[in-house]
């Protein structure tokens, strides 16, 4: 009877500490949903979540894990709404945390039989496979990056500024000397990052707030048309040079209709037109960014899908019974295989479409400017828009590059970094 008493009290001890760690690693999305977010607290609870769990067990680990995803990821099957299986949306939220609580549970396994078999100590373990934790990818999906913590701190967020935390914090704790904390001053980096949500002079980032029942009801495709010619005339009424409208902004394959196509080549010619829409390629779904230009129409075709959303991730036999239970048997869009850059008005732009901007896949190569065109409609209101625009700040942290966004149901900017 004690010794279960003595069980459940450590149960739930690891339980509250696991949470407290969570909340610590999630503090930095939810004060910039919050726009609340100052670096030195941003640095100061970032350090202190990754200080508690150097130091925590592997029962802390799983329900670090846990927390961890449910507040970092919880957004996502908020999408199951529109699917028509909204019954689904807790059983998605505890499938991903019991997903990340089992990857943490095993980085403190490992380090725990490690130390135990050689004269490595735990803490260097764990410290190693955190720094290695942003290239696991459950389903392709990679949107937790440890180092997003200090996205908005006075850290850097390359892999040597963590692992320069990382040591610091180890030795602090193994020799149990302040002195250690000395180091974190070598991975000092402001964020240098401008987001400029005003109107820019010669560019018109295009928000909408069309919900996803409205986006795909037929009857309103022509208002939603319309909505968009206005959006066109207008800017050329301003002089603007570039409109950039959000993904599928036009809810049809854009291709098949053959009046839109030729009214935006003809405009062309007053201003460059980045829009985006469904593309049908021999009966195969693309999503894609139309790009029209002086007279002339370039298409290019999203490179990474979503997992479940738009590709499903598992073998094929499995993901036909998938489709068949979940989307009434729809086919998976198909992606390109290489990632697409287009010029316009002599710069060169990488094509992004929503999710796959905040892939490093994208950054091949470092481009210098990109287009991102996302649909947020599918998880809003949350915290993803939010979450979105951090790692689109971190990706233009660690490449320099110049993101151009546009976004439905949710504010559009630029990104850029203050040389």
């Amino acid at each position: 009877m004690e010794k279960n008493l003595i069980d459940g009290y450590s149960t739930t001890l690891s339980l509250i500490r696991g949470f407290l760690i969570a909340l610590l690693a999630s503090s930095f999305l939810y004060l910039a949903w919050l726009d609340l977010s100052y670096p030195l607290i941003d640095s100061i609870f970032a350090i202190g979540a990754f200080y508690l769990l150097l130091k925590a067990q592997k029962r802390v680990w799983f329900f670090s894990g846990f927390f961890i995803a449910i507040f970092w990821f919880w957004w996502i099957s908020m999408s199951f709404r529109y699917y028509g299986f909204p019954w689904a949306i807790p059983i998605g939220i505890f499938s991903l945390a019991l997903l990340y609580a089992v990857l943490f549970w095993i980085i403190a396994f490992l380090a725990q039989k490690i130390q135990e078999k050689t004269p490595i100590n735990a803490l260097w373990i764990k410290a190693i496979l955190l720094l290695s934790f942003s290239y696991l990818h459950p389903f392709g999906f990679d949107w937790f990056k440890p180092e997003l913590l200090f996205v908005q701190s006075f850290i850097g967020i390359e892999k040597w500024h963590f692992a320069i935390v990382l040591i610091a914090l180890v030795l602090f704790i193994h020799q149990k000397k302040i002195l250690y904390l000395v180091l974190l001053l070598f991975a000092y980096q402001p964020s240098s990052t401008i987001i400029d949500t005003k109107a820019l002079p010669t560019t018109t980032l295009v928000t909408t707030y069309i919900s996803i029942n409205d986006k795909w009801n037929p009857a309103l495709l022509s208002s939603q048309i319309a909505l968009v010619k206005e959006k066109l005339q207008q800017s050329i009424k301003e002089k603007k040079k570039l409109i950039i409208f959000p993904e599928s902004v036009l809810p049809i394959y854009l291709n098949k209709d053959q009046e839109l196509i030729d009214f935006f080549t003809q405009k062309s010619h007053l201003i460059s037109i980045v829009i985006g829409a469904l593309y049908n390629d021999s009966g195969i779904p693309r999503n894609s960014s139309y790009i029209f230009d002086k007279g002339t129409l370039e298409i290019a075709n999203k490179v990474i899908l979503v997992p479940f959303g738009e590709n499903n991730p598992l073998p094929d036999w499995l993901g036909k019974i998938v489709n068949a239970i979940f989307y009434d048997g729809a086919i998976d869009y198909q992606a390109s295989s290489t990632v697409s850059d287009y010029i316009i008005d002599n710069k060169t732009y990488r094509n992004a479409i929503c999710y796959e901007a905040c892939s490093e896949k994208l950054y091949s190569n470092t481009p210098k400017e990109m287009i991102v065109m996302s649909n947020n409609g599918w998880f809003t209101p949350s915290i993803q828009p939010t979450q979105q625009r951090l790692l689109l700040q971190y990706y233009s942290r660690k490449y320099k590059t110049k993101i151009y966004h546009s976004s439905n149901m949710s504010q559009s900017y630029l990104i850029y970094q203050n040389e």
